[in-house]
């Protein structure tokens, strides 16, 4: 009787452009994410998580429909009910939506606003991004005085100095609705006798929206673009001296940046001043910008609002990351543990547990690995997470109602009383990190 051959089991893959975040680079996304929490608290932002679904509409009506992020690469579908959803492919358009949803024009202005979560976008996949990409943000709505534009470009500068990424900042501006569409006639001009040479997307472009040119990625019609009329030579008189003053106080900030007339952001929204963060490694373009942002001064008004002047940017965590390892910037280790709890015998293993949980309440950072049987292994453990001290107990231990501490840098053993091993460890935790900060170059 011949038995059945067994269907061989596939697993189940990853689907394409998605990203396990595994535990070897948790300590970079604890660290970023400290970062962050550290530059909002020094400039005064507070947090704000926006839904990671909201309605097609919202996009469609902020970025634009003629943009890539609408025409090509959101993720919508229609739920149960007939609503059109989107998974959030960009953070200020709903933080937008919250601004006037939530009444916070009538609070003290400027509002200033920070996230950082995942978002979405069907993307071809690449070094750096995905379909379910993370980015950090920072938002400021009801302030149009060009030191608000200075001082997010001070921050994400200081953001990039401070995790060791050297960086340049490419600067624009694009002008206001008035202006601009002055420009766009200069475009159109400009682009006609080329049209033939233009890429598909880009023809269409020529006659819905010809900014979007300067913002492709196909190689001839970026080399036609770098021939066009500059738009700070198209600017309003109020545009030339905002901008003037956003790059005055950028000058008096020391801080390094490229006036870059090419500069035009991929989404509808942005209006005077644009800017992207490059590395400072020779990279160029956008598919190496870090970050990115600008004033959005009509957006908040096209969503229903009351007008509102604003400013902000956004940073993609997996490329900072990628850039990070290339420089070999290693993130410091999350959450360091500082004591291991080690047994020898059935008996002792109940009182470690028991002693474990009694050393976490207390406040301490504990670790164990309480089913090796063998102290070596237990130790080598100990070893691995660089902790400073092992507490073991064993059978004499458990009798003599006594913790063996061992200090694992010199090796030396002291016996501890059980009931004063929280007091006893606290003070040798304290004069460890006093010899360690009185001997730190």
């Amino acid at each position: 009787m011949n038995k059945k051959k067994e269907a061989k089991i596939t697993p189940p893959a990853l689907l394409r452009g998605m990203k396990d975040i595994l535990p070897s680079d948790q300590d970079y996304w604890f660290w970023l994410g400290d970062k962050v929490r550290a530059m909002a608290a020094a400039y005064g932002f507070e947090r704000i998580d926006t839904p990671i679904m909201e309605g097609t509409s919202l996009f469609s009506r902020s970025i634009g429909e003629e943009t890539d992020i609408v025409s090509k690469e959101m993720y919508s579908f229609v739920d149960q009910g007939g609503d059109k959803i989107t998974l959030r492919p960009e953070g200020t358009a709903p933080i937008a939506r919250a601004y006037i949803e939530h009444g916070m024009i009538n609070q003290p202005q400027p509002i200033k606003l920070y996230y950082w979560g995942p978002f979405f976008r069907h993307e071809r996949p690449q070094a750096g991004r995905y379909r379910q990409l993370w980015q950090l943000g920072f938002e400021v709505l009801g302030e149009a005085d060009p030191v608000i534009d200075a001082e997010i470009i001070l921050l994400v500068h200081s953001f990039y100095q401070e995790i060791g990424l050297p960086v340049t900042i490419q600067v624009n501006s694009i002008g206001c609705p008035v202006c601009r569409e002055d420009y766009k006639l200069v475009l159109v001009d400009f682009f006609r006798p080329r049209r033939s040479s233009l890429c598909e997307d880009c023809k269409k472009r020529l006659v819905k929206n010809p900014l979007r040119i300067l913002d492709c990625k196909v190689k001839e019609c970026a080399e036609i673009a770098k021939e066009v009329p500059q738009i700070v030579d198209h600017l309003c008189e109020d545009c030339r001296l905002h901008f003037t003053q956003v790059l005055e106080f950028l000058d008096d900030l020391e801080i390094s940046y490229s006036l870059n007339p090419h500069l035009v952001r991929g989404l509808d929204y942005y209006t005077k001043t644009i800017f992207e963060v490059w590395t400072a490694d020779g990279e160029v373009g956008s598919q190496s910008a870090l970050a990115g942002g600008g004033r959005y001064n009509n957006l908040v008004e096209s969503l229903g609002g009351r007008p509102t002047p604003a400013i902000g940017f956004a940073a993609g965590i997996e490329r900072m990351i990628i850039k990070l390892k290339e420089k070999n910037i290693a993130a410091p280790a999350a959450d360091r543990r500082e004591i291991f709890v080690a047994q020898l015998g059935d008996k002792a293993r109940k009182k470690c547990l028991k002693l474990f949980e009694e050393l976490r309440r207390d406040g301490f950072k504990v670790r164990e690995n309480l089913s090796k049987n063998g102290l070596k292994d237990q130790l080598e453990v100990a070893n691995k997470l660089g902790v400073k001290f092992a507490l073991i107990i064993g059978q004499k231990e458990i009798m003599d109602d006594t913790v063996l501490i061992r200090d694992m840098e010199s090796g030396i053993q002291e016996v501890l009383d059980y009931k004063r091993i929280a007091q006893e460890v606290r003070k040798r935790l304290e004069k460890s990190n006093t010899n360690f900060i009185n001997h730190t170059p």
